[in-house]
């Protein structure tokens, strides 16, 4: 199976806690739960800490999933060593982490809940008999200043002789003699340990990506959301409408279609173009028009005979997304930030270069075809790349082969480039298009229209965020 060659693409060195998230998400989805992780974390963290031969054990617990790793290590330990574990009693820690905490009640541990300094400074002697502190007090999102009772036990596990071994992470402030790091390292000087997260997370676009969007502040104002030029039409008029509706229900405020064509469509903005195809007299407004955008969509419906013009457009797009009859060689370039969006006869096109139906092979083409700025090579399995990272987009279905599939795609990868950079916009985007024909082909089959796509996209993009918010 194609799956067999994908752990090529799976990134190396340090990973960020946002990246982290994401894996994770990804993990659970694929059918790794986080009590899964969790307890491949702690039995790891268990074995580290019994290499150093320790007669008496602290744990430091936080109550995030940091802490329920540590909570699992100290449940693997209670046959071996003395173990006490000192927990922040919060009320507000999370399921799994509670959840842990229900089973250690019934171990051969002893566990001191902690919620102030002076809760800390009364176990002092802990802290001094301690051959090995575990640190699983913070995790990887720990942000801002240490509050207590965090504060007084990073200041005692500081003063105290044991050896210190972290959880993935040093807390804040925490001298760490050893970092036991899981999946990948946070930090430099990590010992890294695998806990069975499959390569499909890392590699694979899936529910994890939506955790990197945005979220809205209560005090927005019209055009938080950003502001999209869609430039297109005239051969093909219905094009660039259905690029303006995906980037509305993608999130964007203000949608502008730039086009010969007027269609009724109230919720856009339409800026008129004279005669019946995008020419050299139109580029002065279309440069005005694309300073004062976010993100510019362009070439969908536009025909071949108005590429000069994109070229000349495209120094003055902040950023940009090129679809369709914009993906032609010379390739235009946006200012910043640019999304290429071709299927495999445009990246044809685009390079003279033919891609093999496989998407090992697929993915090795387009990362090293050299093209400055991201690839997202629609297909039964979509291909984003930036020359760099590789990801595998699999939603999707065979009715999407309909046309004007590709326009919304285009219009959601342009409202989420407003916000989050190319290489993530267009893996969620590629990700979200095709949950959202997924949906949409149980309901009409072969029968889907380009335009059903649409008032799905909002549900699949923010329905998690939505629910968690």
């Amino acid at each position: 199976m194609w799956r067999a060659g994908i752990d090529e693409f799976i990134e190396q060195g340090l990973i960020s806690s946002a990246r982290m998230r994401v894996v994770d998400k990804n993990a659970i989805a694929l059918g790794v739960n986080e009590l899964q992780l969790m307890e491949s974390a702690g039995t790891l963290l268990a074995q580290c800490v019994m290499r150093e031969h320790p007669a008496h054990v602290l744990v430091l617990c936080g109550r995030g999933n940091n802490g329920g790793d540590g909570m699992v290590a100290a449940r693997h330990l209670q046959n071996m060593v003395v173990t006490d574990v000192c927990y922040v009693d919060d009320r507000n820690r999370t399921t799994s982490c509670e959840h842990q905490l229900k089973a250690l009640n019934h171990c051969r541990v002893v566990i001191h809940p902690v919620q102030c300094r002076d809760d800390v400074l009364h176990l002092g002697q802990f802290f001094e008999n301690a051959d090995v502190i575990i640190d699983s007090l913070l995790g990887t999102g720990a942000i801002g200043t240490l509050t207590e009772p965090i504060a007084t036990c990073v200041e005692l596990a500081n003063q105290s002789k044991a050896r210190i071994i972290a959880a993935d992470i040093p807390t804040p402030g925490m001298r760490a003699d050893q970092i036991c790091a899981f999946h990948r390292a946070k930090v430099e000087g990590s010992a890294v340990f695998d806990i069975g997260i499959p390569a499909e997370a890392e590699c694979c676009v899936g529910p994890g990506e939506l955790t990197l969007l945005p979220i809205p502040k209560k005090d927005a104002h019209k055009g938080a959301g950003g502001e999209v030029l869609v430039i297109g039409g005239g051969p093909y008029q219905g094009a660039p409408y259905l690029v303006g509706l995906g980037a509305l229900r993608a999130g964007a405020d203000i949608v502008r279609i730039a086009s010969p064509i007027f269609e009724p469509v109230p919720d856009l903005i339409y800026e008129p173009l004279g005669k019946q195809q995008i020419g050299p007299e139109h580029t002065d407004r279309l440069i005005e028009l694309a300073k004062k955008a976010d993100v510019v969509v362009c070439g969908n419906g536009m025909g071949a005979g108005s590429h000069e013009v994109v070229c000349s457009v495209a120094p003055y797009c902040n950023k940009a997304v090129f679809d369709a009859d914009a993906l032609r060689l010379p390739l235009p370039v946006a200012e910043h930030e640019t999304i290429y969006t071709p299927h495999s006869g445009e990246f044809a096109r685009m390079t003279g270069i033919t891609v093999s139906p496989d998407p090992v092979q697929r993915a090795h083409i387009v990362k090293d075809s050299k093209i400055l700025g991201t690839v997202l090579l629609k297909g039964n399995v979509d291909i984003i790349t930036d020359g760099k990272r590789v990801r595998f987009n699999r939603t999707g279905h065979p009715a999407m082969t309909v046309g004007g599939t590709g326009d919304v795609l285009a219009g959601v990868a342009g409202a989420l480039l407003c916000h989050l950079p190319a290489f993530e916009a267009a893996c969620i985007a590629a990700y979200v298009n095709g949950k959202a024909g997924m949906y949409v082909a149980k309901e009409k089959g072969s029968g889907m229209l380009a335009s059903d796509l649409v008032d799905r996209i909002p549900i699949e993009l923010f329905k998690s965020r939505d629910l968690n918010g």
